[in-house]
Parts: C-alpha cells; structure tokens; sequence
C-alpha cells in the first residue's frame, strides 16, 4: 500500500511583526495545474485571458480613485472581469502595519505589485490607484510582471498641484501646508514624474468618461479588451451620403406590406434597442433566444423576446431567392431587408416558449396566431427615423439621445422605471426611495429614468397619449423632481410575457445608459385570460432578473411593497406588522373611482394627475 506523503506547509500572514524583514529561503515556487488560457475560458462572460495591471499613477487629488473605480464599472459592465485596488482601502487592511517612512513607502508599493500580479495572473484586468511617488518603485512592479510575463500598462494621472490643492476633499494638503503631515507627496515630498508612461491622463481638462474612454483604446490596441466587445449603440439608419441611392433602390425592390407591430419593432430595432442585431432575426438567432434567452454573440448577450417579422405562405413564395426586399408600411418603403432568410414560423412552439402558455385568448398570442405562417430575417437598412405624428415624438428618444442628455445633465447613475400604467405616488415612494439610496451610497446626480412603453398595448390599458399627460401632472406637481427626471417612450410593443419579457425591458435600459433599474411587482403580467388569476408569479419577475445571464452592467432594485397608509394619509412602504394601517387600493378599484369622478384617499395620487385619469375614464363612459 503506496502513501501519499503531503507536507504541511504553515501559511504566513505579512501582517506578523516576527517575520517582517526576514526573507524567506525555503520556499519553492508552485506551477498551477490550470493553464491560463484556459483560466481565461470561465473567467468573465467573453473568452480568452485578459490578466494584466493597469497601474495608475499620480498625485493625491489628481483622480486616481475616481478614474479607477469607473473603469472597473465600465469594463465588468462589458463583460471583462477587473478588480480596482485602492490606496486608502490596502492601508485598512494588507497594510496597516506600513507607515509612511521610505522604506515602508517602498514596501507598500511592493506588496500592491504582487497582489496586482496575481490578479492579473487570475485573468482579471488589476487596477491599481497609488500615488506612488518614486520611479524606481514603479519600476520595481513593472519587473514583476515583466518576469511572470504579464502585460503592465503604467498610467500618469496628470494634473497641476493647484488643481489637486483644490480639490483636497480630505484636507491633506491643507494639514501639509500647516505643517500637521511632514513627507507629503507634492509638498516636501517629491514626485517623480513618469518618464515613458503608455498613457498620460489629463484630469484638468478631461472628463471622468473621456479619461475612460482613452484607457479602454489603450486596452483595445493591446488585446486585452476585445475590440467587439465594447459596443456602441448600433443604429441600422441609412448612412446620410448613401440615403438618396438606397432610397431609390427600396422603390425598385419587391416589397412586402408590414403591420403598425412591425413598424413598432423596425423603431426598436433602427435605433439601436436590440444592439447588437442587425436586423429581424435569423434562424439562427432566433433558435438561441428561444432556447437560451441569450444571443451568442462573442460571449452572453442577454436577450430574451424574439424580434421577428412574420410573412405569409404567399409573399414567401414570391420573395424566396431575393437578394434584397423593401418594407412597406401603408404604402410607403420605410427600409430594405438585405439578405432575407426565410424560415417556418412554428407559431405554438414560439408561444409556448415565449409565455410559457398557448392560450389563443392572450391578445399578444392572438396576434401571433394571426399572423403570417413564415419568418423572414436579415440585415435591416431603415431609411429614416420612425414619427408617429401624433405630438409625442419629441419624446420618442433614442438610446443614443439619451446618453446625450445624462451626459448634459452630469449623470453620474441613472436609475430606470418602466412603466404601462399612470402613476401613483407608490410608484414615486419606489423611485424617490431609490434615489436616496444612490446619494446615500456616494453617488452625486442620479437621474430618473421615467420611461413609459410606447408600442402596442391591450385595449383596456391607458393609452399612451393620456398616460403622457399624467406623468407630467405629476412632475408639474413635483411628486418627482423634474431636475433629475427625463421622461422619454421606449418604443418596443408589450408582450405580457412575465419575467421573460421584463428582461427585454431591462436590457434595452442599459443599451440606453441606465445603470440601475427597479423592478416592480408582477412586471410584464397580467391575469391568464381564463382563469382571472395571476399568470406568472408575481415576485419571478424580480428574481428572474437579479439571475439573468449578460445583464452585468445593470443593477437591479428590489420591488418593495407601498400601500396607502390610513394613519399617515400617505403611500407607505408596507409593514405586515401593521397590516389594518394599510389600504390596498387595486387598479379595478382605481378606474371604478375615476370613471364616476370620485376621488381616492388624500395622498394616493397627485390631484393634477387625478384628473387627468378621471377626465380619461369619464370620455371612455361617454363613448360607450
């Protein structure tokens, strides 16, 4: 019998004071058993090892941190994995034993390489903020990537000392100046500027996301970032110098007459919402969101709903072997379709997968029974943006619009609220509760996102147009701060296809720029046509969310339950402990009290927007 002999070796801590200074000789170097191209298939959501060390450099002030932790935003948000280590935070931790004399300024920045090293060893893209002041220590961490063969990108965060000094949000250069702190960096300390750095940052007079966007080509041109991987929004207009000339071809081609639904999904798809489709989809893209939820599209892309364009048996036959076609609506060519593929529309498998239910008195699964018995996809040319005419479209606002206005508005988080319905001031608890939240967890500007669904709804929802009025009675009554809020119409039609929908709705937000989103109860639901019950678990939606696969760049905000609070007059967020303090006023309850002009209870909604909903209700009576 053969006995493995493993020896035991005692794990040393570098916070014991014993062993500090004592080098060690009777250590021998490990090999890992998994190689690390292969490390770099399951690190992260795109393939490939991506380890390596940005090292930024600079004085205190100068915007190390914050340049640090938003590159680590923006890169997990794209797939890559990355760790930001910060100054301050090692010193609470690896290295509250080290002060600030030389040596042990050397020791730290020692100890920061190797930790960096074995994150960049781990695949991870290692972001380093540290002031560290001295060439040579620099030098030092670059060697010890340079002997593990590690790519190390040195980065010089550059602005002016007065700059920093005015920015001194701890008040250091302020104790420096008074004499409180002796050998601080820029005052009685040198700095050793870099002298070949790969990049020079300038914070005085580049923004947070230009700065980014410098470091993210710098990572780009070095393959650690993929160069698909960071996407803009992808918009399928015609390019202006081409649109005369592909016009003039959509008016020669065979066309096919398309629905106001499809024209609906020709916005969504035109301006980007779908990012990274190009078009209807194929067979094949078709099969992956049908069976995966997810498009495999160099890595995870999240995508939940199939974005198709139903044909009937005749125009297939007529359109087979084309090697272009033009969509018409009403007459009118609005794009091209180049490259159709054509494939059967098994209509039942769809609505089984897609709503988890075939019932034929569901009105979105009416309409796809309706509709055409062949798919057809392709590469989408659209020749100019989708108008409705109807004194809404200037809120009809692109993702890219959108990006625009955040910037404009110094965004430094957008939180999202989708919505179908009008209003009340349980909804605004949630979306003023989330903005504390933000300001609370150091965010300076978070901006609301209020973005209304503006396609295709069932017939007895508030149209879009009355909903639009509502909203902003309610941001005319500062119910919501009209200064952080943007009110925009997210084009796509609804499903009501429960929490496998809400993921759609989620994902075109963070196509659109929204870093957190706050799901609702029951979100996409509705009651099954038949048995009046809840179609999907109300709570799924939520849950769903908080799990779904390449949704990394967005944070998802609980649904926390308001009611009317009796004793407070007031939306309340529910305590189960005081459950007879608490009104649940239900939608039926709702529109019974509008259409016979009654007021609800003081506090459930702003008076302005009441009326807009009772003057709704009331012209539906006087219709009937």
């Amino acid at each position: 019998m053969s006995v493995l002999v493993v020896p035991v070796r005692r794990s040393v801590s570098l916070l014991e004071p014993e062993l500090q200074g004592q080098g060690s000789t009777n250590v021998v170097y490990q090999a890992h058993h998994v190689s690390r191209s292969k490390r770099g298939q399951v690190v992260g959501t795109r393939g490939g090892f991506r380890g390596c060390t940005v090292w930024l450099t600079g004085l205190s002030g100068a915007g190390k941190t914050t340049i640090g932790f938003a590159l680590e935003e923006y890169l997990v948000s794209h797939g890559i994995p990355c760790y930001s280590l910060d100054g301050d935070n090692v010193r609470h931790g690896l290295n509250k034993n080290l002060g600030f004399s030389a040596a042990d300024r050397e020791e730290n920045i020692r100890r920061i390489a190797e930790v960096a090293r074995l994150f960049a060893d781990a695949g991870l893209v290692c972001i380093t903020s540290f002031i560290s002041p001295f060439t040579k220590d620099r030098q030092n961490a670059r060697k010890i990537h340079e002997a593990g063969g590690l790519p190390f990108f040195e980065i010089f965060v550059d602005a002016p000392l007065n700059i920093c000094e005015s920015r001194d949000v701890k008040g250091l250069y302020k104790k420096a100046r008074a004499g409180e702190i002796k050998g601080f960096t820029g005052i009685d300390s040198e700095y050793e500027k870099p002298e070949a750095p790969e990049l020079v940052l300038k914070t005085n007079v580049a923004s947070v996301s230009e700065c980014i966007q410098q470091v993210v080509e710098l990572l780009q041109a070095q393959n650690i970032v993929p160069q698909g991987s960071i996407k803009d929004v992808l918009e399928l207009f015609v390019p202006e110098n081409k649109l005369s000339s592909v016009r003039a071809e959509a008016e020669k081609l065979p066309s096919v007459e398309i629905t106001k639904l499809d024209l609906q999904w020709v916005q969504v798809l035109s301006e980007g919402w779908a990012t990274p489709l190009k078009g209807f989809m194929r067979e094949a893209e078709y099969l992956q969101v049908l069976h995966f939820g997810t498009l495999l599209n160099d890595g995870v892309v999240n995508l939940s709903i199939p974005i198709v364009l139903p044909v009937s048996s005749g125009d297939k036959q007529r359109l087979e072997g084309c090697e272009a076609l033009a969509l018409s609506y009403q007459g009118r060519r609005v794009a091209v379709l180049r490259s159709p593929e054509f494939f059967e529309h098994r209509k039942e498998e769809r609505c089984a997968r897609v709503w988890g239910t075939t019932c034929p008195r569901h009105p979105h699964i009416q309409m796809v029974m309706e509709s055409g018995d062949w798919l057809v996809g392709g590469d989408l040319l659209v020749l100019e943006k989708i108008k409705w005419d109807d004194g809404l479209d200037q809120y009809r606002l692109t993702p890219r619009a959108l990006k625009q206005r955040f910037r404009e508005m110094n965004a430094d988080a957008v939180f999202a609220f989708q919505l179908r319905n009008p209003v009340h001031n349980g909804h605004a608890l949630l979306m003023q509760d989330t903005r504390r939240q933000l300001l609370e967890r150091g965010y300076k500007n978070p901006v609301l996102l209020l973005h209304p669904l503006g396609g295709w709804t069932k017939d007895d929802d508030v149209p879009l147009e009355w909903r639009m009025k509502q909203h902003a009675a309610v941001l005319e009554e500062q119910v919501l701060d009209p200064k952080s809020t943007i009110v925009a119409i997210f084009p796509s039609p609804m499903l009501y296809a429960g929490p496998t929908e809400v993921q759609w709705h989620c994902r075109a937000r963070m196509i659109a720029g929204a870093n957190f989103y706050i799901v609702g109860r029951d979100p996409a639901g509705m009651p099954h046509p038949d048995t009046k019950k809840d179609l999907y678990e109300p709570t799924h939606g939520g849950k769903v969310l908080s799990m779904a696969p390449g949704l990394t760049s967005v944070e998802i905000i609980p649904f926390r339950v308001a009611a009317y609070n009796k004793l407070k007059r007031a939306m309340d967020f529910y305590d189960p402990k005081r459950h007879d303090d608490f009104d649940f006023i239900s939608g039926t309850r709702m529109r019974k009290l509008a259409r016979e002009g009654e007021n609800p209870p003081d506090g459930f909604m702003a008076p302005k927007a009441w009326k807009v909903l009772t003057t709704y209700y009331q012209s539906l009576e006087k219709k009937n």
